[in-house]
């Protein structure tokens, strides 16, 4: 179970799961790209998952910043250290000393 919370303004589209299925059996071009689109998140998700345990905080933080700049610029520290999965105070010195160079 998951919540989500847009930090700016967006917009949500939503379709019911019986409807979803029924694209995925009548559309095979659909059909295709679901099954593209989930290898790719699988991809996505072991590769975060390796890089939690394996590259310190600092290089996790470093990607992030370099992927995706606007997300850094938007979110609240709080939820760019969860994402990093490390407290808001190791993201601070983490910041600090990508700042000074050390």
């Amino acid at each position: 179970m998951e919540n989500i919370q847009a930090l700016t303004d967006t917009k949500l589209w939503k379709i019911r799961f019986e409807d979803h299925q029924e694209l995925f059996h009548r559309i095979p071009e659909f059909r295709e790209w679901g099954r593209s689109w989930m290898a790719a998140e699988l991809v996505h998700s072991k590769n975060r998952a390796i890089a939690m345990i394996t590259e310190p905080a600092t290089s996790r933080y470093l990607r992030l910043i370099k992927e995706k700049p606007i997300l850094i610029q938007q979110a609240p520290l709080k939820h760019i250290a969860s994402y990093l999965g490390i407290t808001d105070t190791s993201l601070s010195r983490i910041r600090k000393e990508i700042v000074h160079g050390n």
